[in-house]
């Protein structure tokens, strides 16, 4: 198998501090928790910006202050989103604007439950197709979000028309809370690992209580995963999490006992397909 690829994924853009006082919002503290989770062991990070209020936002200056700042103390792959729920569509791309090596590519829509709310994240086929057809033009490495089976359609779809550079990068999103998610039971996971394009690359995101689990199947089955307080704040049932590179540091504990080698930031890029942005 490949080495492990381990993505941290720091903040997100619906809950906040109110969940977990761990979770970083600010640009400082986004940039301390990249760097802990790479010494930890991630190769990635995923990054979404907040405002002063802790509100999701897409803004490029918040994005660049966060990469700059993160390129100038640790050398992990950036991935900004192009994500957020609640977020225009046309703030939701600026975040390219801050030369990101990677960004995620959301393959259709959701409906989030949280806090007792109905939260609606669309992602029109016409807007999946510009989001691409930027990240093309610009070198960033479009990683795909697929919620479920169904979603694999969007995937062929970039593929047939020419927009999107091998190895495509997939991240299998499971677990999620709302229409459109799909249960992060082990049954479900092998169903998406068999609609994955031939030669991809796969990541697994699992949400809340399925992440420990789905991290554990991603490493068996020749995946990579993802963890962190974007997708679960607690570390075990009860237990709030006391940071995300306490999630990374597990992974790399269950990577070892497994016999899967973990892969820095340089190896990522090289398995992914993308080049170092200075």
């Amino acid at each position: 198998m490949e080495k492990l690829i381990i993505t941290a994924a720091l903040t997100g853009g619906i809950h906040g501090k109110e969940a977990n006082p761990a979770l970083p919002e600010q640009p400082e503290e986004i940039i301390e928790e990249a760097c802990r989770c790479y010494n930890a062991g991630a190769a990635l990070v995923h990054l979404h910006a907040r405002d002063r209020q802790g509100r999701g936002v897409g803004d490029p200056v918040i994005f660049r202050t966060i990469n700059e700042g993160i390129r100038a103390r640790c050398p992990v792959v950036i991935q900004n989103t192009t994500g957020g729920p609640g977020i225009p569509i046309e703030k939701r791309i600026t975040s390219l604007d801050a030369d990101p090596e990677s960004a995620s590519l959301n393959m259709g829509s959701v409906v989030f439950f949280y806090g007792g709310k109905e939260v609606t994240f669309f992602n029109l086929r016409s807007e999946i197709e510009a989001f691409a057809r930027e990240m093309q033009r610009r070198g960033i490495k479009p990683e795909l979000e697929t919620y479920n089976p169904s979603m694999f359609g969007e995937v062929e779809n970039l593929i047939s028309q020419g927009l999107l550079d091998a190895p495509f990068y997939v991240n299998l999103v499971i677990g999620v809370g709302g229409m459109g998610g799909y249960p992060g039971t082990p049954e479900n996971l092998v169903t998406m690992i068999r609609h994955i394009p031939l030669g991809a690359v796969f990541n697994v995101t699992a949400i809340g209580k399925y992440q420990l689990a789905m991290n554990t199947m991603a490493i068996l089955t020749g995946g990579h995963t993802r963890v962190g307080l974007e997708d679960n704040v607690y570390y075990r049932k009860n237990e709030l999490a006391t940071g995300n590179a306490q999630f990374v540091e597990r992974v790399v504990r269950l990577a070892r006992e497994l016999g899967r080698e973990v892969a820095t930031p340089d190896e990522a890029r090289r398995i992914l397909g993308i080049g170092k942005k200075e």
